[in-house]
């Protein structure tokens, strides 16, 4: 396995990218066992970059499509939307050649939709987000249609420490995973800064083998990783600040600036931090 030198991927697609790893967690997730000779295939959209949308991993088992989005600090109220627009995407990989008007039906998979969330706000052990509910309201027209004729449901699990034990402790993976964001975290609120906490971490987690084996291997990379993901945040919260009154667009402009700074140090393309940052490229090209 390599790392994606240009940080298109998350510690956790990197991790889980393994058919039997998928396989393991799906029956996590699921309180189910599927023998081992059940296929995975796995069909994730290479052209979504983490950095334009967090990762999504897809992938298909036993006939059923289940689309996995990972690594959730904030839960978007729009997620039912986005993943409808991505199956869509993987119905036409998946699908291929087949002709879609001919006579002959398609068969194609039963898609199944998780979100795993492991941010700081507090949110539900499992919360179930549909895309009916962000549906305009029609009472105006005077009627009521009770059943929509189009649903996608998405099952949101909260994957923090302490959260969905048994989940979490039947897929070895993710309670590791889990232990090694947890452990960040800890360190940042005791007083070290993001990239001691995240090398204090990665070190923790080896002597206690917490995925020490992926972590000897890859320790440069995941430490970008760790350091983009965290640094992404602090974008998106840069983004969601549009529209707040005049007064905070000082602070905005120098949290983008500080975030470019950071991404520039990293080796991302320019115009990808400038698409990111709302910068213009000449003005990252001059940090």
């Amino acid at each position: 396995m390599k790392a994606n030198t240009k940080f298109k991927n998350s510690v956790f697609s990197y991790l889980f990218s393994d058919p039997d790893i998928l396989r393991e967690l799906y029956c996590a997730l699921k309180g189910v066992a599927i023998p081992k000779d059940v296929p995975v295939v796995i069909n994730t959209i290479d052209d979504v970059l983490f950095m334009d949308q967090i990762n999504d991993i897809s992938f298909e088992i036993g006939g059923k499509l289940v689309v996995l989005i990972e690594h959730q600090s904030t839960i978007n109220p729009n997620m039912a939307l986005r993943l409808l627009m991505y199956i869509a995407r993987v119905y036409e990989k998946t699908i291929g050649d087949r002709n879609i008007y001919s006579t002959k039906k398609i068969v194609i998979p039963q898609p199944e939709f998780f979100v795993l969330y492991n941010g700081v706000a507090p949110y539900p052990d499992e919360e179930i987000l549909k895309l009916s509910d962000m549906f305009m309201n029609i009472e105006n027209l005077g009627f009521e249609i009770t059943s929509p004729v189009l649903e996608l449901q998405v099952k949101v699990i909260n994957i923090n420490e302490g959260k969905n034990d048994t989940i979490v402790q039947s897929c070895t993976l993710l309670a590791q995973y889990s232990a090694l964001i947890g452990k960040v975290r800890e360190l940042e609120n005791s007083g070290s800064n993001r990239q001691e906490a995240i090398k204090k971490a990665v070190v923790f987690c080896r002597n206690h083998d917490i995925l020490k084996g992926f972590l000897e291997k890859n320790a440069s990379e995941v430490l970008n990783m760790l350091m983009v993901e965290w640094d992404w945040d602090e974008a998106l919260a840069v983004r969601y600040e549009e529209g707040m009154e005049k007064g905070r667009e000082e602070e905005k402009a120098e949290s983008a600036v500080k975030f470019a700074k950071k991404m520039k140090a990293r080796g991302l393309p320019l115009e990808e931090i400038a698409e990111d940052t709302g910068l213009s490229l000449e003005a990252v090209e001059q940090l």
